[in-house]
């Protein structure tokens, strides 16, 4: 089946998040979510990071070059493992935990860790400190200098307001990113979460301008693509004029999928959908229309 970025398909890559399918890194999982969405005519599937000491980093390799698909990893830092802080300790295992990405991610031949990798995934109850802020920068750095190392970039995911002080709008993030100095580091836009913070999904592209080298595509209820409320047309329109040529990845969660731990912690209180191949089916169809028709639109314009 041809991929997705081939010449005379679409101009971007399409991957779809790991979660849609499995919800642990175990060897019958990974086997599943690959081959699927392999199957499916993805480019790129991406994994949450796992410690490499802890699956058979090996196994993964070869699922991935047998399926003759690429990986992404990704990963959302807690409140034991913040880089956006005053504290030491709790940034030094921050710090931590994204070497440990940056190693997965060099051992399975991946070339990309992002996610909220700048501070905790949560609903923190005060504002971000300027002490903290350059803590998280100081700490990113020495992350983005160890990934270089091995040909990966980091990327930075703004979330909403609910779910970090630190950075929650392109524009805000873009900054922060200049700020970082690092070359290898590339603004993470999320759909989901642009939609609560933006004026509008176009307009965060604009602000992201060149740095931009990642994007989520999940609905405005995370379910299936094109069901919600979300302005896809007006979102890819803006990319094909910003001529944005990185990968978009599907992201959605369903309790049908993960344990009791994961709909917890992020919140999966109704099931969007129950059967994932449905899920990742509609979105690359979704996805695969979304691109084309943008492109023919400019190419008419």
């Amino acid at each position: 089946m041809p991929r997705s970025g081939e010449s005379g398909v679409v101009p971007n890559r399409l991957g779809v998040h790991a979660g849609v399918w499995v919800g642990d890194w175990s060897p019958g999982s990974a086997r599943y979510a690959i081959e699927s969405s392999a199957e499916i005519g993805y480019d790129l599937i991406e994994i949450p990071a796992v410690d490499p000491r802890e699956v058979d980093v090996a196994r993964t390799v070869r699922l991935l070059d047998s399926s003759g698909i690429d990986a992404v990893v990704s990963l959302a830092l807690g409140a034991d493992t913040d880089i956006n802080t005053e504290d030491a300790a709790t940034s030094a295992r921050g710090e931590a935990l994204l070497g440990s990405a940056v190693d997965f991610a060099r051992d399975i031949g991946a070339t990309y860790v992002g996610g909220v990798t700048y501070s905790a995934m949560v609903k923190y109850t005060h504002r971000a400190t300027a002490a903290s802020r350059e803590n998280s920068l100081a700490v990113l750095r020495r992350v983005a200098r160890k990934a270089g190392e091995s040909g990966i970039s980091i990327g930075i995911e703004y979330v909403n307001r609910y779910e970090s002080n630190l950075l929650n709008t392109a524009a805000q993030t873009a900054l922060f990113i200049a700020e970082l100095g690092a070359g290898n580091v590339v603004l993470h836009l999320d759909t989901f979460h642009a939609n609560s913070e933006e004026t509008n999904l176009a307009s965060a592209v604009r602000d992201a301008g060149s740095r931009l080298g990642y994007i989520h595509a999940s609905e405005s209820h995370r379910g299936l693509l094109g069901t919600g409320i979300l302005d896809f047309a007006g979102l890819f329109r803006q990319l094909a004029e910003s001529d944005y040529r990185g990968p978009i990845t599907f992201e959605s969660f369903s309790g049908a999928v993960h344990p009791a731990t994961t709909v917890g912690t992020i919140g999966i209180w109704r099931d969007p959908w129950t059967d994932p191949a449905l899920a990742a089916r509609e979105a690359h169809a979704f996805l695969t229309a979304q691109l084309a028709a943008a492109t023919q639109s400019i190419d008419a314009a």
